[in-house]
């Protein structure tokens, strides 16, 4: 089961709460409604009682749509969730958002160095990371590499400053909001040294491909943010997406395969297997890396 899509294992707790999630990390659909729409709705004839105004439960944490990103029209590769948040997660967001937390508002260019307080620090982005686990793991192997975690799962956000505080890792932070707003809209050219997409949404309906993130719109995209000579790291336990990512990745003319087969790479021992994968692959799934390098321009 891919990391990104599997529940907390916290989330049954009697103290979680419920809140409705922002859109991005793995998925989502056209926007809907449109406003005018439902401004032609007309009031009730009589009115209801009014509603006290419910105060947000994290006046400084994530914002539930930190860009408005339901009113630009097109396929997100990402579905906006409802989630719970147990205490523990929502105490980490109030606490540690304002220090390690970022919402994609699309506003302003991003200054890496700034963000990680090191401007000669390499920073990878990493779109979708679930729990938190995975990326806990690569940035303590790792604090020479700066991680900028980029996911709209709310309690995954709790549980990754979570895991940043206790285990001292001043090397991550955590980007709420849409990734390509991000991409295209917040990093400068040549911002990444790397990007990361691991399990990200199959959408294993043939209807549903269009939503899958590893497209070659996203490839030109993304190669404009990644330095010449970063990584692109994908990883899916889903056969038929690792074809198509294998395909598209292959005809880029931004990026060329590490493997000199041309084919998939071993998983790398940078990127830790998570329990949800060591589950899929105990059911016979095959997971799939493909490790392509951003060509010199």
């Amino acid at each position: 089961m891919p990391e990104n899509h599997a529940p907390t294992t916290e989330a049954t707790a009697p103290e979680a709460l419920e809140v409705p999630e922002a859109l991005e990390a793995s998925e989502a659909l056209e926007a809907s409604e449109p406003l005018e729409a439902r401004a032609a709705v007309p009031a009730p004839a009589v009115p209801a009682p009014a509603r006290a105004r419910r105060e947000p439960m994290f006046p400084d944490g994530p914002a539930p749509d930190p860009a408005g990103s339901h009113h630009e029209r097109r396929i997100r590769s990402f579905q906006p969730r409802r989630s719970r948040v147990t205490t523990g997660q929502g105490e980490a967001l109030r606490r540690l958002w304002p220090k390690w937390g970022l919402d994609i508002d699309g506003l302003s260019k991003l200054d890496l160095g700034e963000l990680f307080g090191d401007p000669r620090l390499p920073v990878v982005l990493e779109i979708g990371f679930g729990m938190g686990e995975a990326t806990a793991k690569m940035a303590a192997a790792d604090p020479g590499t700066g991680i900028l975690a980029c996911d709209v799962h709310t309690p995954g956000q709790g549980n990754l400053l979570n895991l940043a505080e206790q285990n001292g890792l001043d090397n991550v932070r955590v980007a709420n909001g849409d990734a390509i707003i991000l991409l295209r809209e917040m990093l400068v050219p040549d911002a990444l040294a790397g990007l990361r997409v691991y399990f990200p949404d199959p959408w294993p309906k043939k209807r549903h491909h269009k939503r899958r993130l590893i497209q070659p719109e996203f490839l030109a995209l993304a190669a404009t943010r990644i330095a010449p000579g970063g990584l692109l790291h994908c990883a899916t336990d889903w056969e038929p997406y690792a074809e198509q990512m294998l395909e598209v990745l292959t005809a880029s003319p931004d990026f060329e395969n590490t493997q000199p087969d041309g084919g998939y790479a071993p998983r790398p021992e940078f990127r830790p297997l998570t329990r949800f994968e060591g589950q899929g692959l105990d059911k016979g799934h095959v997971v799939h890396d493909l490790l392509f390098r951003r060509r010199a321009a």
